[in-house]
C-alpha cells in the first residue's frame, strides 16, 4: 500500500468499515510509515477539535466560517459515529 492509497482508505479504517484484507494492509503501512503516522494523529485532531468546536449543535456557525470547512466537519463527524 502507498501512502496516497492510505490516505484515500483513512476514513474507512477509522470507521471499521474496511474488509479484513485491506485493513492488514492499512495496518501493515501504518506500522512501517512515520509520515502516515504523524498524518493519522492530525487527521483525529482535527476530528476532535471539531467535535469540541460543535458541542452545542443549536448555535449557529459563525459568518465568517467558510461552508466548505463546516461540511467537511460534518462530514467528518459522521464517519467517526
Amino acid at each position: 500500500m502507498t501512502c496516497r492509497e492510505f490516505s484515500e482508505f483513512l476514513s474507512d479504517y477509522l470507521a471499521s468499515e474496511l474488509p479484513a484484507e485491506a485493513r492488514q494492509a492499512f495496518q501493515q503501512h501504518f506500522d512501517e510509515c512515520p509520515t502516515c503516522i504523524d498524518y493519522v494523529k492530525s487527521f483525529e485532531s482535527t476530528i476532535r477539535l471539531g467535535q469540541c468546536v460543535c458541542t452545542h449543535p443549536d448555535d449557529p456557525v459563525p459568518q465568517d466560517v467558510p461552508e466548505d470547512l463546516v461540511k467537511a466537519i460534518l462530514a467528518g463527524r459522521k464517519k467517526l459515529k
